[in-house]
């Protein structure tokens, strides 16, 4: 175990898409905090959630291992299934001081106190799912704002008056704050921030949305066509397709990048507070997202059984100055002799990503940004390495940190990328008769994504090199019935790999 151990900040907001941070390539939306996340760390441009709905995607990620497997398949399940240990119990265990403020959500929590698992690690826990009046008791916001002298009642009247400072967001970031300042403390610490937004409804403070007008953000992708392509595929699902006028589309993303900035301006407010204590230097901070949001794309809003980019793909950035990347000062000889390469090759910040692996090297330079396909599942067994911990062996992910440290080529990690979606949507609980109980399967990787709903005869198939929008559904396609079938096979065989057999034993002759 190595001698000084990061602290780690992990911020996950809730259905924030991976097109939403500025220094990755949206001009529309301000993020200056976590562009700087992004210049002094590793953003991953192609992580993936394992579930695009929440508890099975925190469920995965919490326990390094897919939904399917640690009995955390449902959104609004009685209790914790108890499947895995979460690796926040795990470094607990490990001497790791833990912190939680903001939501949770590995059981329902509408209307109702979430319990708490057996042992989730936490020390202390600010639990607030969601900044509604709906709670009758274990609400930590809405008591912090009754001591405050609001109510929570009141103020959500008029969500957009809400002062800044009293919005859950900040109340999150604040949190978080008195934790990481406590003074007393001995040894290392995480803290887990889960903010509500930009999960619907889509209501920023007024000042906030004022920043954005909405005629100068385009319109979502979408095509007369989706409507009745989307008519033809199963899937429980929250609303049909729509032209994206009839629901304001554009008014909707301005609301959806308000959120955002006052996420990102927590941020800021997290960093400044890491400095002030003179944290920086030893935190390790990951910035993600539970899952995405259709945000209009092919005249979709929310979540549900659907697999689009927009949906399964979120931010994924973790930075740790002077760890992550490889900083400037190491050996940078000595790693060039280890990848075959010699003095006189072109400086690997200065090339592209696909030159720098044909060059075999592995120095990534400060401010990286991969395109190599990852999972969230992978966080969990990175922060296990991080805190020189073992790995445990029923642990599915796979550990970010040879990228992260410059051990291996960075445009790759994965072969392939898996999601699922397992009656997540229960139709047993009420108020959701519409719902048949969906069970689907997705398989991608760098060029193809098959999407399979199992007991249905329809699927969907994109090529996304030639139709990244993904509004070409060749499934049924007969030119492409070879590739349909070998995808198939691909993801039936990526789903059994990834079935759980139990604990190692020894059985005698």
């Amino acid at each position: 175990m190595p001698k000084e151990r990061p602290n780690i900040l992990w911020f996950c907001s809730d259905q924030q898409r991976f097109d939403t941070i500025h220094a990755l390539g949206n001009p529309y939306i301000n993020t200056p905090n976590l562009d700087r996340l992004v210049a002094e760390g590793v953003a991953f441009t192609h992580a993936f959630c394992q579930s695009p709905i929440c508890t099975p995607s925190r469920a995965s990620f919490l326990t390094g291992r897919y939904p399917g497997n640690v009995r955390g398949c449902m959104n609004g399940n009685e209790e914790w299934g108890e499947g895995a240990p979460l690796v926040t119990a795990l470094l607990a265990e490990s001497g790791y001081d833990c912190g939680l403020s903001g939501k949770f959500h590995l059981a329902g929590a509408h209307g109702r106190e979430e319990p708490r698992p057996k042992d989730d690690g936490y020390r202390v826990f600010h639990w607030s799912h969601d900044p509604q009046d709906r709670y009758p008791s274990g609400h930590a916001y809405a008591d912090w704002l009754a001591g405050q002298g609001y109510s929570l009642r009141d103020l959500r009247e008029d969500p957009a008056s809400i002062p800044p400072e009293l919005h859950q967001t900040t109340w999150c970031a604040d949190r978080a704050i008195d934790f990481l300042s406590e003074k007393r403390r001995k040894g290392p610490w995480l803290m887990s921030i889960n903010v509500f937004d930009p999960h619907a409804p889509f209501d920023p403070p007024q000042e906030y949305r004022d920043r954005y007008d909405s005629s100068r953000i385009p319109p979502p992708p979408f095509r007369q066509s989706d409507m009745a392509a989307q008519a033809l595929i199963p899937g429980d699902f929250q609303n049909e397709s729509r032209p994206p006028e009839e629901f304001n589309a554009r008014d909707v993303i301005a609301a959806y990048y308000a959120m955002i900035e006052l996420i990102d301006e927590n941020v800021g407010r997290l960093l400044t507070a890491l400095e002030e204590t003179g944290q920086r230097k030893n935190t390790v901070i990951i910035f993600t997202s539970d899952h995405g949001e259709m945000l209009g794309d092919h005249g979709l809003l929310l979540k549900g059984c659907r697999f689009y980019e927009g949906l399964v793909r979120v931010p994924l950035i973790i930075s740790w100055p002077g760890h992550f990347p490889v900083p400037e000062e190491a050996d940078s000889e000595e790693i060039a002799e280890d990848s075959g390469s010699s003095e006189e090759e072109e400086d690997p910040a200065e090339v592209s990503e696909v030159d720098a692996q044909e060059e075999d090297s592995n120095l990534v330079p400060a401010g990286f940004v991969s395109d190599a396909l990852v999972e969230l599942i992978d966080i969990a067994p990175t922060l296990l390495e991080l805190a020189g911990l073992s790995v445990p062996l029923r642990m599915q992910g796979k550990s970010l940190l040879p990228i992260l440290r410059g051990q291996t080529p960075p445009g790759h990690h994965r072969d392939f990328v898996r999601c699922e979606f397992y009656r997540a949507l229960n139709p047993d609980v009420p108020g959701r008769a519409q719902y048949e109980g969906s069970y689907a399967t997705m398989y991608r990787d760098t060029s193809h994504k098959i999407v399979v709903y199992h007991g249905h005869q329809q699927g969907e198939l994109y090529d996304l090199v030639n139709d990244p929008g993904e509004f070409e559904n060749l499934w049924n396609d007969p030119e492409h019935a070879s590739l349909r079938f070998d995808l198939m096979r691909r993801n039936f065989d990526a789903l059994a790999f990834s079935v759980d057999p139990g604990p190692p034993q020894v059985t005698p002759f």
